[in-house]
């Protein structure tokens, strides 16, 4: 009994194991992340953008740009914003090499009177990966 018992543990710790490495397979990291087979290199043509001063309720648009370096198909995964006042859109199809492709932000500024600091987060294939963007500026109150 102690023999199946030890041959239970055995390959039961065995299994678990080799279903952390497909997950690996599948695409996603030990933390959750996504996981790219095909990195490339991308060149960021803006990272920060101030809009300088506005009024409280005005929206600000910008289109952070980029440029794709290597060699492989740029893929954004993902784009997050540190409030949700600000609203990033990450292009859907991949951006090939050479090619320019952009990440649409929408700040609403309603409620948010004073200096404005948001930063946006990208997930993608880019090694070395995408710089913090950063959005800026002041916002009046109405008067």
């Amino acid at each position: 009994m102690k023999k199946l018992l030890i041959i239970f543990c055995v390959a039961s710790t065995l299994f678990s194991c080799d279903i952390r490495n497909q997950k690996n397979h599948l695409g996603v990291t030990a933390n959750g992340a996504p996981r790219f087979n095909d990195s490339t290199s991308v060149m960021m043509l803006d990272s920060v953008y101030d809009f300088g001063t506005i009024n409280e309720g005005e929206k600000v648009n910008f289109n952070f740009r980029f440029k794709n370096t290597g060699k492989h198909p740029l893929i954004v995964a993902s784009a997050q914003a540190s409030c949700g006042c600000t609203v990033p859109e990450k292009p859907e199809e991949p951006i090939q090499p050479g090619e320019t492709g952009v990440l649409k932000v929408v700040f609403n500024s309603l409620g948010k009177v004073g200096p404005a600091h948001k930063t946006i987060n990208v997930v993608s294939n880019a090694y070395p990966s995408f710089p913090t963007l950063l959005l800026k500026g002041v916002v009046n109150g109405k008067h």
